[in-house]
């Protein structure tokens, strides 16, 4: 759906490399300039196509330049005059001490649409400071929703990263929409503190509302979801949301009617109330049987639930199979390559037909540079 859009990516880590590869999965060529030592990412894992760098960069290609060289800088200009879209994830004054701020690319390029992901934004207190995932979801807010107080550690996946670079993607879509209306380049700011913020909004209007302070448990006991030990040590989730219907099929699956004659869980509001009672209950009671006799249970009984699985057994679950949620490319050098599919279908199959491997430290740079050669040598840009 993106065929013929340019994107030149200036990302490290996650969040514009992100916000590059779900455009390059929509169709988009996407360039992803490095630094002569590349992505940071590369060498996660002790090689320079660790995993971490292979999960967020497929379908780009790779042109090395440093941008401190007058001469890198120019090619990159030249690069610009002829794209669509530039991503960064720099500090805000970065492009600008390199020569390429804001107005300068306008003139250059009046339709081009620059997307800047920062930290904190542009302005304010904090805006020239270092921000990685963890501090973005401590100063939003949202960590307090997981860490326990009494005993407080980091974990879990990436989320201020992931959803900063989403928010970047949609808005970039919508500039490119509005842009086929009026001809007009935009620039975009997206900064990691509200768009982890807006991730999670209950939390800031259940405050501004009804001033709850929300903690680790406040979104899980109003949804009732639950996550407990089966007889064989493996684990399952139930989330039974608002509606009783799904309770009382929970209390047909475990064949206990003296949890429906409980005062203390007659409703919604009492079973929110008594949450950490509830859970107590129903651990017991799947304490008895193994997961798969329970996840047979639930499912005869309309109850929301799933077997929580780690990465390597959700890869091999028949639903995930049926989707074909798992895709697979081939590098020439490095070979196949397992990913996650683009989740979006168009009418019925997913937008790119190929999807091209992450690619090599500046595996592209011969042909990126000659395209931009025969651009100037047309007078295009």
């Amino acid at each position: 759906m993106l065929e013929g859009i340019r994107v030149i990516e200036l990302g490290t880590v996650i969040t514009a490399p992100l916000t590059g590869m779900m455009l390059g999965d929509l169709g988009a060529d996407v360039i992803k300039v490095e630094r002569p030592e590349g992505d940071p990412f590369r060498r996660s894992h002790g090689d320079d196509y660790g995993p971490t760098f292979v999960a967020y960069n497929r379908d780009k290609r790779s042109i090395v330049l440093d941008l401190t060289i007058e001469r890198d800088r120019k090619t990159l200009l030249d690069l610009i005059d002829g794209c669509d879209v530039l991503l960064d994830n720099f500090r805000p004054t970065v492009l600008g001490k390199l020569g390429l701020a804001p107005e300068v690319l306008r003139e250059r390029n009046p339709r081009l649409i620059q997307c800047s992901i920062t930290g904190f934004g542009a302005t304010g207190p904090y805006s020239d400071r270092p921000a990685f995932d963890a501090v973005g979801l401590a100063l939003s807010g949202v960590a307090s929703l997981f860490v326990d107080p009494q005993n407080p550690e980091a974990f879990g996946p990436t989320i201020s990263d992931n959803v900063t670079g989403m928010n970047a993607c949609c808005a970039v879509l919508a500039a490119l929409v509005e842009r086929a209306r009026t001809g007009r380049g935009r620039r975009l700011e997206i900064n990691m503190l509200e768009a982890t913020m807006a991730f999670s909004p209950d939390a800031f209007t259940n405050f501004t509302r009804a001033g709850t302070i929300s903690d680790r448990l406040t979104r899980v006991a109003t949804s009732q979801s639950f996550a407990f030990s089966c007889a064989d040590g493996s684990l399952l989730a139930i989330h039974l949301s608002t509606r009783e219907k799904f309770w009382r099929a929970l209390l047909d699956a475990l064949e206990a009617p003296e949890l429906g004659a409980d005062e203390r869980f007659a409703n919604h509001l009492n079973r929110t109330e008594h949450y950490v009672a509830l859970r107590g209950e129903l651990a017991l009671r799947f304490s008895t049987r193994a997961r798969q006799e329970w996840l047979e249970r639930l499912a005869d009984a309309d109850v929301p639930a799933a077997p929580i699985w780690n990465a390597a057994e959700a890869l091999d679950d028949p639903q995930v199979q049926a989707l074909g949620a798992v895709c697979e490319t081939r590098h020439p050098v490095k070979g196949a390559i397992r990913s996650i599919h683009c989740p979006i279908l168009v009418d019925g199959r997913r937008p790119r037909a190929q999807m091209r491997p992450p690619p090599l430290l500046g595996e592209q740079s011969v042909e990126i540079l000659a395209e931009a050669s025969q651009s100037r040598s047309h007078g295009k840009g």
